[in-house]
């Protein structure tokens, strides 16, 4: 550059400035779309899979909460299947003292109402309670999948910490490394939705 403040070429200066700056320009700019096409991927699969964690996160609560509900309806099966007994020992110990046989007789049919009626009573609590397992099962399910949701969310964000810091430092290996725990965080996420 001159005093005046212009600048004069030589014939070849021009092209090889440009060369220069497109060598630099590719280098650096693939590199840089690159992580930036590859962040917003991976940023975007990790949405999903947060809203994922999220949502099997609630439903293992429902389900517990459903567990919950069967388990206090089959107590109180239970409770009135208690009830029962406790009126049929009242019945046979009334039968067993009365010297009457109509009286017996007429003990003897509420012991034999009340056993039939406790059998009824024993199953729908069993039933009850086995719909509580289910539910149980279920929710330990959901759990399990929302912690492989969180883990594959946890690796992508890493993934996406990894292509920041490449970019700032323009090393190569934490390219590599980005590009590494974003393949752990679609594994992840590919074992959730298998439900593994």
């Amino acid at each position: 550059m001159s005093a005046a403040g212009f600048h004069v070429h030589g014939p070849h200066d021009h092209e090889l400035e440009h060369a220069t700056q497109h060598a630099a320009h590719e280098a650096g700019g693939g590199m840089i779309n690159q992580i930036a096409m590859f962040t917003a991927v991976i940023a975007t699969i990790g949405a999903i899979f947060s809203y994922m964690g999220g949502a099997t996160q609630a439903n293992a609560g429902l389900y517990k909460n459903n567990a919950a509900i069967k388990k206090t309806e089959a107590s109180n099966q239970w409770n009135y299947f208690q009830s029962k007994s406790t009126k049929q020992s009242l019945a046979e110990i009334s039968r067993d003292l009365t010297p009457v046989q109509a009286d017996k007789d007429k003990y003897q049919a509420k012991i034999d109402r009340y056993e039939k009626e406790k059998n009824e009573i024993k199953l729908v609590a069993e039933g009850l309670e086995k719909d509580s397992t289910q539910w149980d099962k279920q929710s330990d399910e959901q759990m399990h999948l929302h912690h492989r949701w969180a883990q594959a969310t946890t690796a992508l964000q890493v993934s996406i910490a990894l292509a920041a810091i490449a970019l700032l430092t323009k090393k190569k290996w934490l390219e590599y490394g980005m590009f590494a725990m974003g393949a752990v965080g679609v594994a992840i996420g590919a074992a959730a939705v298998l439900h593994f």
